[in-house]
């Protein structure tokens, strides 16, 4: 019987085990968007992951949401990215690129007076955004026209080609979490009247274009997906979640995607689990779980096969040696939530390993 330690064959990778590193914004790029020698040891830290999948990673020069993320958008993040690659690889990890719109998520302050860009018109709201001037409000997006959307394809295509250049093992499509694909997918957000809004299917159609381009340049066997129809961050919702996820379950299965994340809010809950069942119901493929797991729960969902992948976020912040210390029942570094976002090395490559 598998489990957490288990190997697992996922498209072309052997994955030594099935504790994967969840994308975690850590924003030490700095103002050019270009990884770094700092980036490169912290990732290389944490190679004994089943798989490292990196920070949600910008597609376009203009969409920036966070103070110092990294990007794919041009060549010099290519070189910068290839440090890390070549950093994880002589570890002998693996590791796939996270890529990423953040749509009305971003502010024209961090992205040379540039407007943000939705689905819709309407702004986020109940929460504001870190800029270089503050916390501030959301600002109103502008609704992408029906032309534009191409485009936007484009971005992601470009960069996973980029991706392929940078010495990447595969690509994530940020689909999750209300940034700019998700903002089409959940109803809650997509207002539109067009063939990219609202039905189902319509909402669908860029993620799922998204995901087509993807694999046309790197092959669907190294493309994976991560959904989160029951999170609200960013002020987005759903009104029929379960549904979402079987039809897009079943469209990712028919294109043999090297697996599908489920991002929960909390993994116990049962709408949750509902959705985990729906998942792995329509989905064959290797099917990755996230949402405050421990350890025990973890191993649990390998064993009773609710999950193939399990991704750990917070854990793997503060213990580069997670896999390691799983194994050996060993006590976990705290993290300090001070340093999640702040420049250098500290709260970043100074957590000590066993």
């Amino acid at each position: 019987m598998p489990n957490l330690l288990s190997p697992l064959q996922v498209g072309p990778l052997q994955l030594p085990n099935r504790l994967v590193m969840a994308p975690l914004t850590r924003a030490r790029a700095g103002a050019s968007h270009i990884p770094n020698a700092l980036i490169a040891e912290y990732y290389a830290q944490r190679a004994s992951a089943a798989l490292i999948i990196t920070e949600a990673t910008m597609v376009a020069a203009d969409g920036c949401a966070f103070v110092g993320e990294s990007g794919l958008f041009d060549d010099a993040c290519v070189d910068g990215w290839r440090l890390v690659t070549d950093a994880v690889h002589n570890k002998g990890g693996r590791i796939v690129v996270q890529l990423w719109h953040p749509g009305r998520t971003a502010h024209s302050s961090l992205n040379a007076g540039a407007q943000p860009v939705s689905s819709t018109d309407r702004p986020i709201q109940g929460s504001t955004i870190r800029t270089p001037d503050g916390q501030k409000p959301y600002e109103s997006p502008r609704r992408l026209t029906r032309e534009e959307l191409p485009g936007i394809v484009d971005l992601f295509a470009k960069a996973a080609s980029r991706a392929q250049a940078a010495g990447f093992d595969g690509v994530q499509v940020h689909g999750a979490h209300g940034y700019l694909l998700d903002q089409f997918l959940r109803d809650g957000t997509n207002d539109r009247t067009d063939d990219y809004g609202g039905s189902l299917v319509n909402r669908a159609r860029l993620l799922l274009e998204t995901v087509d381009a993807v694999s046309e340049i790197i092959g669907a066997d190294r493309v994976s997906v991560r959904l989160s129809p029951l999170v609200g961050y960013n002020d987005v919702t759903d009104s029929a979640p379960e549904a979402l996820v079987e039809y897009l379950a079943r469209e990712f299965d028919s294109r043999h995607i090297a697996f599908l994340e489920v991002r929960h809010a909390d993994h116990r809950l049962p709408s949750e689990q509902r959705l985990a069942k729906i998942a792995r119901q329509h989905f064959h493929g290797p099917l990755m779980l996230n949402g405050g797991f421990s350890k025990e729960q973890a191993d649990a969902s390998i064993e009773n096969s609710t999950a193939d992948l399990i991704s750990i976020g917070r854990a793997y912040v503060a213990n580069p040696d997670l896999v390691a210390r799983f194994a050996s029942n060993a006590p976990l570094n705290e993290m300090d939530p001070n340093t999640l976002y702040s420049p250098g090395a500290a709260g970043y490559t100074d957590y000590p390993s066993l």
